[in-house]
């Protein structure tokens, strides 16, 4: 029986790829580089904030030797205003409303920095809309480690066995297995179906409401 459920937040609970890339080519154009497609920026997230400004420097064409200052330029501006163009997908509240209903524990694990991470949850779903929230830490391996998870799982007090983990990339769904909670992947988010599947997505998800459909 399905006790807990860990979502990853961008591309999962809360839409933020314009967001990200109106940020990151804000930052781009500053140290006058060209904008990116907000379509790339699908396949550039997920590994935490310093590798998404690694891999758009790149693809830009930047110098590898801006690339502490353009991160610096980057996370100072995302953090100043995280909400700017940021929503919740369609259904994600009514789900989370459900799912309190249920008695089901929910927590939010992110590669997105702490404090940004944290700040967008509390605003867009409420202080006391989760159990826990964790973005990015210091000392803490990112996703796929399962390090994070099993932090989550005994803090929530609940096995791996009793354990969703949600998200929409390849990164989540090796994030879920190698925690051995069962891996949801969402089809509204970043990512394909393909990419899911391949990347061991034990379930696959096309609106939040069908994730009841498999609590039990």
């Amino acid at each position: 029986m399905i006790k807990a459920c860990i979502f990853d937040l961008d591309g999962t609970l809360s839409n933020t790829l314009t967001t990200i890339a109106y940020y990151c080519n804000q930052t781009l154009n500053k140290f006058d580089l060209p904008s990116l497609p907000q379509e790339r920026y699908r396949y550039l997230v997920g590994n935490g904030a310093r590798i998404l400004v690694e891999r758009m420097v790149r693809e830009a064409g930047g110098a590898e030797a801006l690339m502490d200052t353009i991160f610096k330029e980057y996370t100072e501006a995302y953090e100043k205003e995280p909400l700017y163009l940021t929503a919740p997908y369609e259904g994600i509240v009514d789900l989370l409303k459900a799912l309190r209903e249920r008695g089901i524990l929910t927590a939010v694990l992110s590669n997105k920095p702490h404090a940004p991470a944290c700040a967008v949850v509390d605003a867009l779903f409420g202080k006391d809309a989760f159990d826990c929230c964790y973005g990015q830490r210091e000392g803490v391996p990112i996703k796929p480690d399962p390090t994070a998870v099993l932090e989550i799982m005994k803090e929530l007090g609940v096995t791996a066995e009793e354990c969703f983990y949600i998200g929409d990339t390849a990164v989540d769904m090796q994030t879920g297995t190698a925690s051995g909670a069962t891996s949801v992947g969402v089809l509204w988010g970043f990512r394909d179906r393909q990419e899911l599947e391949e990347s061991g997505a034990d379930i696959l998800l096309e609106y939040p409401m069908q994730l009841l459909d498999f609590l039990a």
